[in-house]
């Protein structure tokens, strides 16, 4: 498959921050422009040396922590559609598969994240974790998936996502 270069995510036609978008061409390497996977977004996480554990590799828990970390820039930062779900989003399911080993040396990590659900109320996110300077077509060490749902901490239940959280989501799947 052929990589197409990362474009960064403008709003209102200005780069942010250490942030890019990328998409994967066809397999054919023909018109790069034509996604067969989604398009993805891509931050680098910084790994702590208390993120280790006896083994020398960073521990599951930590790693949990480190997708958390990761999608805060994506999802939740003031610029973002989706900032409206820092006032109540809920974890509702998670699945981390170690496919290799990162170690502190490893940092920083780049995280890959795409919606791979979207419903009325919760958005399911796919992570890819490498570690620093790997290429981005090589195997992620982690693949994880995280449910999310909106949610109304006045009244303690699930709310719906609202259009426009919905549309900026729909781009990521």
């Amino acid at each position: 498959m052929l990589i197409a270069p990362a474009l960064p995510w403008r709003v209102g036609g200005s780069p942010i921050g250490r942030y890019c978008v990328t998409s994967i061409g066809s397999p054919s390497g023909e018109g790069a422009q034509d996604a067969v996977l989604p398009r993805r977004f891509h931050t680098k996480v910084e790994v702590r040396w208390s993120d280790m554990d006896v083994f020398q590799h960073i521990n599951h828990a930590r790693m949990v922590t480190l997708l958390e970390e990761a999608r805060i820039p994506w999802l939740f930062e003031d610029d973002r559609p989706t900032k409206g779900l820092r006032a109540g989003c809920v974890l509702a399911d998670l699945h981390v598969q170690y496919k290799g080993q990162l170690r502190h040396e490893d940092t920083p990590l780049d995280v890959a994240m795409w919606i791979e659900r979207l419903r009325a109320v919760d958005f399911t996110i796919g992570y890819e974790v490498r570690a620093a300077g790997a290429a981005p077509d090589s195997p992620a060490a982690v693949l994880a998936t995280t449910q999310m749902a909106a949610f109304d901490i006045d009244t303690q239940r699930l709310r719906r996502l609202t259009s426009v959280e919905r549309d900026y989501l729909a781009l990521w799947k």
